[in-house]
């Protein structure tokens, strides 16, 4: 059974859930939906085309971002979670709608039944920037990545489990520590393992959100502007905090194919 979408659901606390949202809202040129749930604790960020891949959840015990695998109707979810039950995935919750599980490294995902999701959203203006200035062209970005950060001792175990659950093939990245998984066309998460190095404190596998970009310093103009600051500049990337304090990454990457201009992974 082949995976059929891939979402990202913030995961919010109450306290900084408005401005966090409010700024994922403008940057991704999204709006939402009407609220859901028990508690009125879900909502969709809808795309301005194609079909929604972003989320939010209100959650006290965040900020952070978790992963839904849609993955078919009942039947297939159930043979799903057993095959990822083998491959040495644990079950977190069961509500029987979906099962909430996490990997060997300890992050939270879901497997979640399709609804039919098949568009994959283009990439949007910045807000507020318009053509760059060297270049007439539109400025542009598009969340299209989910970065696994995996403590360097579980990289190995980490990686052929997400390559064996999404049957996904793997190959090294643009560095030795990035593995990329090949996702199917349309799919509108890419996922991408790092492997974080000795000396950092993180134990459990963690997740951020990458953005790819047509020209990076302008998104990073108009996010910062919207609210995000600058935590560190890489060769090829940006890393931010979102209101809440969540990291997550500008890219270089090309909108359109995920990839950098020079045709590396």
């Amino acid at each position: 059974m082949a995976i059929r979408w891939t979402t990202a659901m913030l995961d919010l606390p109450s306290d900084v859930l408005d401005e966090t949202l409010g700024f994922w809202l403008r940057v991704t040129g999204t709006s939402l939906s009407p609220w859901r749930g028990l508690s009125d604790e879900f909502a969709t960020l809808v795309a301005p085309d194609g079909d929604d891949f972003l989320r939010v959840q209100r959650f006290d015990d965040g900020p952070r971002v978790h992963l839904d695998l849609h993955v078919g109707d009942d039947e297939e979810l159930r043979a799903e979670l057993v095959r990822a039950l083998a491959l040495g995935a644990a079950i977190e919750h069961d509500p029987g709608t979906h099962v909430v599980l996490s990997s060997p490294g300890g992050y939270v995902f879901c497997l979640v039944t399709d609804q039919g999701h098949a568009r994959r959203p283009a990439a949007v203006p910045a807000p507020d920037v318009g053509p760059a200035a060297e270049s007439d062209e539109p400025v542009t970005a598009l969340v299209d990545q989910l970065c696994l950060d995996v403590p360097a001792a579980g990289f190995a175990q980490e990686a052929a489990f997400w390559s064996e659950l999404t049957r996904w093939p793997a190959h090294t990245g643009s560095r030795e520590e990035f593995v990329v998984l090949d996702r199917p066309d349309g799919i509108p998460l890419r996922l991408m393992l790092q492997r974080l190095g000795a000396t950092d404190p993180r134990r459990e596998v963690s997740a951020h959100l990458d953005l790819a970009t047509t020209n990076r310093p302008a998104v990073e103009r108009a996010h910062v502007a919207a609210g995000a600051r600058v935590l560190a500049h890489g060769p090829r990337w940006t890393t931010l905090a979102d209101p809440s304090g969540h990291p997550y990454c500008l890219t270089d990457r090309d909108p359109t194919t995920g990839r950098l201009p020079t045709a590396a992974p």
